[in-house]
């Protein structure tokens, strides 16, 4: 197994299990994140993914000695299924959090920003030199959260943006110290598993679609995420419940 899946307490934790190859993604690692993404997505039983990794790299890209192996349909097979790992993860109905403890490069950002939040510590670094090892890749994600100025920057040049940046320009929601790091996760997570799961999902649906349409479209989705939750009547107890705890 290249990834390894649990879930413990409505939280389901995807990682990445290639620590000697610096979790870089091979087509048996796609096949099974994929199949994570996908398992956790059914699972009613799921208020919160996480997406974290073994060892001190959380992914150093594409598995380029495998690539050597490969013949140019073979290499077209493997990337194609690397994008349906990724949209798995992005589609995914509940939150989920991308926990980046080292460098994420290539194909290692695509995976943290198909995520819905970045939590990050301070080792942590960010690269897509795709273009310089002579291949395409990570040119959709970033450039809608960096804008594509900065995000040809790193294309080309090789520049890695170290947590800090990346949290300024806003591909990282939070740098946590690492010693604090599993204390923050465990706040987060006590929060989303206690929130009303139809209502992150749905605010989450109408931020991701939103974001892709003009004002009025966006307030439409948004409008269409309300009479879904009215109809389904379980905003009740939430509104009942208010002021009784504590939201942070």
């Amino acid at each position: 197994m290249t990834v390894l899946y649990k879930l413990t307490d409505g939280v389901a934790c995807i990682t990445l299990d290639r620590p000697e190859a610096r979790n870089a993604l091979d087509l048996a690692t796609c096949d099974e994140l994929l199949a994570a993404a996908r398992r956790a997505a059914v699972d009613s039983a799921v208020r919160l993914v996480v997406v974290r990794a073994a060892g001190p790299v959380f992914c150093a890209g594409a598995d380029l000695k495998e690539r050597q192996r490969m013949d140019e349909a073979q290499v077209r097979s493997r990337r194609l299924r690397a994008f349906e790992a990724y949209a798995a993860l992005e589609a995914l109905p509940m939150p989920a959090i991308a926990v980046v403890e080292g460098p994420a490069i290539g194909s290692g950002c695509e995976i943290a920003a198909a995520c819905d939040f970045i939590v990050a510590t301070p080792r942590a670094t960010f690269r897509t030199p795709e273009a310089l090892w002579g291949t395409i890749g990570a040119t959709q994600r970033l450039p809608r959260v960096l804008g594509k100025r900065l995000a040809k920057d790193l294309m080309f040049t090789g520049r890695s943006l170290s947590a800090e940046e990346a949290e300024r320009y806003g591909l990282v929601a939070r740098v946590v110290p690492a010693e604090r790091l599993e204390d923050v996760l465990a706040q987060i997570a006590e929060t989303i598993v206690k929130a009303p799961a139809r209502a992150l999902s749905l605010a989450k649906r109408s931020i991701d679609r939103g974001i892709e349409l003009d004002p009025q479209g966006a307030l439409r989705s948004e409008i269409e995420a309300i009479e879904e939750n009215l109809a389904a009547g379980d905003w009740k107890e939430g509104v009942a419940g208010f002021g009784k705890r504590e939201i942070g």
